[in-house]
């Protein structure tokens, strides 16, 4: 673990100013024995510019107008797969789905402080688990119910959200931006989970020329009004330039890595190609093992954990 901190401290040494560097309160956290999910830390302000603020007064619907636009979303049932990873919902108890609610706890201070709507889950290279990083976030912030929550597949690459929801081939994201097919067709809402998805979609052959014709910008502007997270599950830093596009969309960026797979080189690659004012910390997956009986190894449900310390002080008969 120790070469992603190295990196983190490197790149830290490089920004100038007097403001609190998010690198070296991640250093001091892990130094002080922070968990594998790195806490989230605040970040400088974000930018003065349009992205980065809250829509005008006169852009925000009624609650009537929402209403209405909210009952024209189609409703699907959640079918997971065998192998899946969503922590959040089919381990509740465990260390893994606290975390991740003391991530979205920290988060909702944040956002008390600085507008900050539109998070952006990323990594340097691909096989880090950005996207189960996501989905979990994101099924935690759906949690509370007077908070509407969306999820966002912004990886038209190498989609994964429907797949890993179960929700077969269906429009999305890509058909609002080659098709002008309605926003409201290609957004689900999961009852099991209280959380809206806008899948990828089909595949496109060029991703990041769609993500450029001009339509996301407004896209994601009427998004912003209708929700109040949006978590963008983006393809990785590198090679990609497509996660540059969602990173000035966004209010925030979270980035993932995992021990044994996220190099030295690397992170310090993606760290520069991100805007350090939005950066608000990393998550630390702790094991290269995919496989779910052994992705949260380590996180077991507490009343598991103590059955097993009685049962291990208990004398042989």
């Amino acid at each position: 673990m120790s070469h992603i901190f190295d990196a983190l401290q490197r790149a830290e040494a490089e920004q100038s100013g007097n403001e609190l560097s998010l690198t070296r309160q991640l250093l001091q956290m892990a130094q002080a024995g922070a968990p594998p999910l790195i806490e989230v830390a605040e970040a400088a302000p974000a930018p003065e510019d349009r992205l980065a603020q809250p829509l005008p007064e006169t852009l925000t619907p009624s609650a009537a107008e929402l209403q209405t636009v909210f009952e024209s979303f189609a409703s699907l049932p959640l079918v997971l797969p065998p192998n899946s990873r969503l922590v959040s919902i089919t381990e509740k108890d465990s260390l893994a789905a606290e975390k991740f609610r003391f991530l979205a706890v920290r988060l909702r201070q944040l956002q008390q402080t600085r507008p900050l709507k539109k998070l952006l889950m990323t990594s340097t290279i691909p096989e880090e688990g950005k996207s189960t990083l996501a989905l979990n976030l994101a099924c935690t912030l759906a949690r509370r119910k007077e908070k509407r929550t969306l999820l966002l597949d912004g990886d038209l690459r190498r989609p994964t959200v429907a797949k890993q929801l179960g929700l077969g081939s269906v429009s999305g994201l890509s058909e609002c931006l080659q098709d002008d097919a309605k926003l409201t067709t290609s957004i689900y809402r999961l009852d099991a989970l209280g959380l809206w998805v806008l899948p990828a979609g089909s595949a496109t052959q060029n991703p990041l020329e769609l993500m450029q014709s001009g339509k996301l910008l407004p896209l994601m502007d009427q998004l912003s009004e209708w929700f109040d997270w949006i978590v963008i599950d983006s393809p990785p830093v590198l090679p990609f330039a497509d996660t540059i596009i969602w990173a000035r969309l966004s209010d925030g960026i979270l980035l993932a890595t995992r021990k044994g797979k996220t190099e030295k080189k690397q992170l310090k690659r993606g760290l520069d190609a991100l805007e350090k004012t939005k950066l608000l910390g990393a998550i630390l997956n702790s094991t290269t093992n995919t496989a779910h009986s052994d992705y949260y190894h380590r996180y077991q449900p507490l009343a598991a954990s103590r059955e097993r310390e009685k049962t291990a002080g208990r004398p042989k008969r």
